[in-house]
């Protein structure tokens, strides 16, 4: 088998070195060359500076291509890992505080400023698997670029026969979570998930080595001990405190915890600063360190070693390009069209439930019997929401776009909903097509 070679789309992302490394230090992938595309060429530049020098010092024998044309980029590739965010943090700040200023939940995927983005995203990225289907047409797109329900749904109208994998890994980052608190091992999970992304509940956790299932517990362990939040960031801590509260409310499922957004969005926007969101936030940390730590590489051509940690965000995609290539249908929590695997929800939903992933793509795995009535008409609404939305993108339709946002699930009225729309119509110039 030829070496392969890999692309990442928004490669000036501060979570590229941590793809790299998990790309390279995975046994089953033999990469000879790794291509950073972005169209930020600053941020590509400094990115480039930072996965250089790590991996230098580290000693891989890799070839990097930096570059800002698409042709470049994806000519001959084999595997494409997308994390591309159109409009970047300036954005997203956007995104977050103009639903704030009347009262709404402002988040960067839930609620009108993930819908915000999702009109931004599909355009972006439908003119990347447009790159990618003229120059490397059998190359298969992995991506993590966000809001993933409403990116996959854009893409299955345009682009039906593109060979994609849309995976989240907040489920991973939940299950971690449960496993450091409460001293479990993932690895001996079978999980039965249903949702749809940011929007969905475990069922079951069958753990193989206790050999019963775990998460009846493991939601006692949560109301009643909580989670051990001491190594997280502040912002995290929050988020993962007030999951408690989601879970004793409803007990009978153990929730994702974007759904605090939907069901709890007076308590978000309470414990909201306007003047300071999560979006303030990257700036001051993960965005000013990048440029510290390339700067320092820039201007010392001596120096030894850098102040940054990479983490292991992208060790999912690279695990499923694994199983894609070796045809080893390993499970992953993936985001595909339902087409059954929710027998009582509607076909053409996207959904995310667990799949086997092989050569031939995501096979997902039926539930074999309904869902309950309060999750089904709550993703019903959402699903019909993101319809709506994908529509007034195709149609240039304002009225689909109104809408979307009045259906959302975050928003009390359709008066707020007109009032946040049309200023995010003017915030998001240049990026929203043109609603008539």
């Amino acid at each position: 088998m030829d070496k392969l070679k890999i692309a990442i789309a928004g490669a000036g992302s501060g979570y590229t070195p941590g793809i790299i490394l998990s790309i390279l230090n995975h046994d089953d992938l033999d990469v000879s060359e790794i291509r950073l595309y972005d169209n930020d060429q600053v941020r590509n530049d400094d990115m480039a500076l930072i996965i250089d020098f790590v991996i230098k010092k580290r000693g891989y024998d890799v070839k990097i291509i930096k570059t800002e044309d698409p042709k470049e980029a994806f000519t001959g590739i084999d595997f494409v890992f997308s994390q591309i965010r159109v409009g970047k943090i300036d954005m997203r700040e956007k995104d977050e505080k103009i639903p704030l200023k009347y009262g709404l939940v402002g988040q960067e995927t839930c609620g009108l400023g993930g819908f915000a983005y999702a009109l931004r995203s599909m355009g972006g990225f439908l003119e990347l698997v447009g790159y990618i289907q003229e120059y490397a047409p059998d190359a298969w797109i992995l991506n993590y670029t966000n809001p993933e329900s409403v990116i996959s749904e854009s893409v299955r109208r345009k682009f039906p026969d593109a060979k994609i994998i849309n995976a989240c890994d907040m489920t991973i980052g939940i299950e971690d979570m449960i496993c450091k608190s409460f001293d479990y091992d993932r690895k001996n999970w079978i999980q039965t998930y249903y949702g749809l992304n940011h929007f969905g509940w475990y069922k079951e956790i069958y753990d193989t080595k206790l050999q019963r299932d775990v998460m009846p517990e493991i939601i006692q362990k949560i109301i009643n001990e909580g989670f051990d939040v001491s190594e997280e960031d502040p912002d995290w801590a929050k988020t993962w405190i007030s999951y408690s509260h989601l879970v004793e409310m409803f007990p009978d499922r153990l929730p994702n915890n974007y759904l605090e957004y939907y069901l709890f969005p007076n308590m978000i926007v309470e414990a909201a600063d306007i003047n300071y969101t999560r979006a303030n936030q990257i700036m001051d940390g993960r965005y000013k360190k990048i440029k510290e730590v390339s700067n320092a590489i820039r201007n010392n051509p001596d120096l030894e070693e850098i102040d940054y940690d990479s983490t292991s965000h992208g060790q999912y995609i690279v695990d499923i390009a694994a199983s894609i290539l070796h045809d080893k249908n390993d499970r992953f929590m993936l985001i595909v069209p339902n087409k059954g695997a929710i027998p009582n929800l509607r076909d053409d939903a996207v959904v995310e439930v667990p799949c086997y992933v092989n050569a031939r793509g995501a096979e997902p795995i039926s539930l074999r019997e309904d869902i309950p009535d309060f999750h089904k008409g709550l993703m019903e609404a959402q699903v019909a929401a993101e319809k709506l939305l994908v529509d007034a993108f195709f149609e240039n339709s304002y009225y689909k776009a109104l809408q979307a946002f009045s259906l959302n699930q975050s928003v009390p009225n359709a008066d707020v909903a007109k009032k946040v729309l049309d200023e995010l119509i003017i915030a998001n110039e240049g990026y929203w097509p043109e609603l008539k």
